[in-house]
């Protein structure tokens, strides 16, 4: 009896490594990607006001749902942030659809989430994603102006200025943007440009270091105990033709399920496509970061039940919509991807050019740690970061 509790101890002893060195293999794989990402994205953070951003949002036409995209883009990939700052917006007069565009953008084109599909996915998901999000952009405008009543919004606005916290509620609003005059490059090379690229920076790591933390966590997880028959079985991979149709459908379902947002979906889509998932099911579950629940509990406190369940209806359809669109265009194309070989590779350290940018960017990464608690927000900041700025009289530079 006791040597077969040992045995089975020491099952579960190895599993539990694998599973962490699959989680730090993934982490080692992209670190170099992350602090690429997350650089680019604080420069342009730094040198573009949220003041300026609701300026440019009054409307759901086009040209501002373009601008709203862009933007997004070049904002923090933390999902939190992203749908604190739509709030935001929206209560100081941005048009809905264009703070909801933002809103997408901003968790699915970002630079970080494309590099690090790159590195684990392949380039096909990369373009795949950059495609398939400007699609469902304008498939939820589409779904807005049909159905979307001026009343829900009304509604939807009473609640929103009620000021229910949600999550990452200070990071959102908190504005450290440089408004000194010359062009970008000029503002950026100043003092204060560097404190306020290194206060985004520390920043948008703080925010989304648990989801990057918990999507390596499970997806490690999932590679060391879920056998490939069973992701077999439940993406129906043995019918191909029911299998395109199915991976969109169940990939937000499995989203959902996961609590993981952001650039932390990523090492889980790698783990489905290697069981089975179709190329559009691995872009829709990517996209599904904004219905994961804790998420439509926010839009529940911030936009009322009603609209809630709106965006949980609209999103699911465009996800869907979007995910089956690339999937089969793709495929027409001759560039969907055949090969199942995402790395979901146990943990190797080894002097290869992974580790050599890993050294090279740390480097810089250090420079703009130690610029955040020298001169910039420090751990003041950082305690703010989830509590609504109102509370604390704003802070700006």
């Amino acid at each position: 009896m006791l040597l077969a509790q040992l045995i089975v101890a020491t099952d579960i002893g190895g599993e539990l490594v694998d599973a962490l060195s699959f989680a730090f293999g993934m982490f080692w794989e992209i670190l170099w990607a992350l602090i690429l990402g997350f650089t680019l994205s604080a420069l342009v953070q730094a040198v573009v006001s949220k003041q300026e951003i609701r300026r440019l949002l009054p409307d759901d036409s086009p040209k501002t749902l373009a601008v709203a995209t862009a933007v997004g883009a070049a904002s923090s990939s933390c999902s939190y942030a992203a749908v604190a700052l739509a709030r935001s917006l929206f209560r100081r007069g941005a048009d809905f659809t264009a703070a909801m565009a933002l809103e997408f953008a901003s968790t699915n084109l970002v630079f970080e989430l494309g590099i690090v599909m790159a590195l684990l996915l392949g380039w096909q998901f990369v373009v795949g994603e950059f495609v398939g999000g400007p699609l469902m952009i304008v498939l939820v405008a589409l779904s807005f102006r049909l159905f979307l009543t001026r009343r829900l919004v009304e509604e939807a606005r009473t609640q929103a200025n009620r000021g229910l916290v949600g999550s990452m509620e200070g990071h959102a609003e908190m504005d450290m943007s440089v408004q000194a005059e010359g062009s970008w490059w000029r503002r950026l090379r100043t003092p204060q440009g560097f404190t306020a690229t290194a206060d985004y920076f520390v920043m948008d790591w703080a925010a989304i270091w648990r989801d990057i933390a918990g999507g390596l966590l499970i997806a490690g997880a999932l590679a060391a105990w879920v056998p490939d028959s069973w992701w077999q079985s439940l993406f129906l991979e043995h019918h191909s033709t029911a299998a395109r149709f199915w991976g969109p459908v169940i990939g937000p379902v499995v989203a959902v399920l996961s609590f993981v947002c952001s650039v932390g979906n990523v090492p889980l889509a790698a783990v489905l496509w290697n069981g089975g998932i179709s190329f559009g099911g691995v872009l829709a579950f990517i996209f599904g970061d904004l219905i994961v629940a804790p998420i439509l509990n926010i839009y529940r406190k911030y936009y009322g039940w009603r609209m809630a369940g709106f965006l949980l209806a609209t999103f699911y359809a465009a996800m869907v919509a979007a995910g089956l669109i690339v999937e089969f265009v793709f495929r027409g194309i001759g560039l969907e991807p055949t090969a199942r070989n995402a790395k979901v590779i146990e943990a190797s350290v080894t002097w290869n050019y992974t580790t050599f940018l890993n050294f090279v960017f740390v480097i810089p990464a250090a420079a703009l740690v130690w610029r955040y608690f020298r001169r910039g927000g420090g751990l003041p900041m950082l305690r703010m970061m989830n509590r609504p700025m109102a509370h604390d009289h704003g802070h700006e530079h």
